[in-house]
Parts: structure tokens; sequence; C-alpha cells
């Protein structure tokens, strides 16, 4: 098949299960191009079957901003014109489904199937703001199939949108031959001492995930372990955490490492990965922990349940629950053969039930081949 995909290109969950989900189709023999603003932060190298196509807004002094959706749109129908492609997929509902409705009927002589993929944010909150709400639940209605990450996103938007029609829940996955558990004692120690836990934390540094709660765990645990907090990610929310690891000192035991593009090499590093969101539609880099054989900490609000096992291959906890968060990342700093179960259950669900093999065919069914 020829399928185009337009997804948010930097470091964000959905931009990533777009890039992931456009490289494992070229590796399965697919003609993949990537219709975006820039090149997804993924697409490290050269890929077969991967082609890239710049989106350039026009900027004109009657323009109060740069009309990015119908640049969009008419590159999607240029590119879908001139490859023949067979599905535009549009990843993360606003406004990238709005401007493939808008290309398909620029296409009106030759039919392409269009897909979108719930994400997330772009239901719980970017969706529901009063200029969006309309435009989105349209372009959800008029898509050809829809598609989201887990069941409570599914429940959410037709709550939210009550979009009457059929979306169908395929869940995100993972790449085990690149997350996998590779202890490298060389790296590790670059961050942490021998005797010293890591606690990692890895997000886009928005509100909503809720890092401040990371750095009070930490806060709490530091007392009754020799540990390092490692994090992630880069966004409005790092200013005010950096300001909170120096009102309690943590300074020489706080590590901010910016946005990282392998973050493959440094999940396997951590004892214990920690995901504290006031609510998440899925977890996705909580999943590539697990794959990466490190026990998890994660938001009991919305789609992790369905990922992670409590007790089994980690805690889930109320966003709110500093104490109970504290208590398991204690638990597993406490008992690494504790740690060590969690982590080879952990990594074998993501195997079992989220890996590439399992869950691309479904999107192949979604385009129609």
């Amino acid at each position: 098949m020829k399928i185009g995909i337009t997804c948010y290109p930097t470091e964000g969950g959905s931009g990533v299960v777009a890039t992931e989900l456009g490289k494992q189709l070229a590796r399965r023999g697919h003609e993949v191009h990537f219709i975006t603003s820039s090149i997804p932060v993924r697409l490290r190298c050269f890929e077969r079957n991967i082609y890239f196509h710049e989106v350039r807004p026009e900027n004109y002094p009657v323009f109060l901003y740069p009309p990015y959706c119908l640049s969009l749109a008419a590159k999607m129908a240029e590119v879908a014109e001139a490859h023949r492609l067979d599905v535009l997929h549009a990843h993360y509902a606003m406004p990238h489904a709005a401007s493939t409705y808008l290309a398909q009927k620029m296409l009106r002589s030759r039919p392409i199937r269009t897909v979108t993929t719930l994400h997330g944010t772009d239901i719980t909150l970017v969706g529901q703001a009063p200029s969006f709400y309309a435009v989105t639940r349209f372009s959800i209605q008029e898509s050809d199939g829809v598609t989201s990450v887990s069941r409570w996103l599914r429940d959410e938007t037709v709550r939210i949108f009550d979009p009457g029609r059929a979306i169908e829940v395929i869940p995100n996955f993972v790449d085990s031959e690149t997350f996998r558990p590779r202890r490298d004692a060389e790296r590790r120690a670059q961050f942490a001492r021998p005797e010293e836990k890591i606690l990692l934390h890895i997000s886009n540094f928005r509100p909503v995930k809720n890092v401040k709660a990371v750095v009070e765990v930490f806060t709490r645990v530091r007392r009754e372990f020799p540990a390092r907090l490692v994090l992630v990610g880069d966004g409005p929310e790092r200013p005010p955490v950096e300001r909170l690891v120096q009102e309690r000192g943590l300074e020489r035991d706080v590590s901010f490492l910016g946005n990282q593009e392998f973050v493959e090499d440094i999940l396997p590093l951590s004892d214990v990965f920690m995901l504290p969101s006031l609510h998440e539609s899925f977890g996705l880099s909580a999943l590539e922990a697990m794959a990466a054989g490190v026990p998890v900490v994660v938001t009991s609000i919305g789609g992790p349940p369905e990922v992670v096992v409590e007790g089994e291959c980690g805690y889930l906890r109320a966003p709110d629950d500093v104490e109970g968060m504290s208590d398991a990342v204690a638990r597993l700093f406490r008992d690494p053969d504790l740690a060590r179960a969690f982590g080879e259950a952990g990594q074998k669900r993501s195997h079992d039930l989220f890996h590439a093999d399992r869950v691309v065919p479904a999107y192949l069914r979604a385009y129609g081949g």
C-alpha cells in the first residue's frame, strides 16, 4: 500500500507512535509518505520506503497567522495525487483530521481512504476548546476510519463528542528490538554511584504530566535511600520544576537532561520509572520502560490500567497520592528481587500484548489492506 502519514514531528507520544508506525510499515514493504512541518524526531536516518514532504505555510500581510491547516491540506492532496496514495492517516485530531477531510474533497476524481487516530489531549483538552469542538466532532464523523489508542480514550470520545460512529481501539506498540534490558555500568555511572538508585521520568513537561509530584516523591524516598532523579524532556513546566528542586535542596541529586532522542539508551539504566500524570490516554513511555525491563509507578487515571497490571509489573496510583507513590517507589528500591520480578513481568507483557507484530496488522486492516 501507499500511505500518507501526518503527525506532530516533536517528542510527544502521538508523533512518536506515528513515526514508529511508519517505520514498521515501511519495513513490511509498504510505501510511506510523511507529510509534516519538519522531519519527525524519531525518523533518525534513511529508511527504505519512507519519504518526507515538508509543509510550508504561506505568509501574507493579511494573514494574522500563517494558515497551516490549509497549507497542510494542499500538500496532502498534492502528495496523494503525485504518488497515488491509497490512504491518508491523520494522527491527533486537531488540525490534522480536518486537513485530511479537505484534502480528500480536493481529490474527488480519485478516491482515497482517510483514517484518524485519536491520541489523548486532542480529545480531552484541545478538542473541547469552544472554537475547536464542532470541527473536531465533524472531523471524527467524516473520517472513513477512526481509531483510539485505548478503551478509556474511546469511551471519553463517545462521552464528550457523541460522534455516532464506531471507533476501533488499536493500542500503542513498542519495538522490542530497540527497547530491551541493557545494563551499562559505564553509562549508568554518568548519573549515579553503584549504591545509588535511579528514579526516572520522561515527558513533555506539560501541566498534565504532573512532574512536580515526581520531585515530591523523590524528596521522600531520598530520605531513606541514596538515590538520583533523572528527568528527561522539556516544556512549560520545566522552570517551576527546577525551582522546586532548588527549594528542596536537591540540585546535586537531580539531573535535567532536556529532550533526548535515544531514550532507549537511558531507560534501562533506571531502577524505577515514574509517570504520575493527571491522566494518560495510554502511557507510551511507561510501556517503553516495561519493555526495557524497568518496573513502573504510573497514574491510575486513564488508559494505564490497560497497560500496567497492578502488583505484577508496576503500581498504579492516583496522581495526587504522593504518599502512595512514595511507598511504591520505596518498596521497589528496598526489594531488588521484587523489582527484578516486576521488570521481567513488564517485559513479557509488553512483548506478548504490545509488540509491533501484533499491533501493526490492525492498522493495515483499518486502511482496508
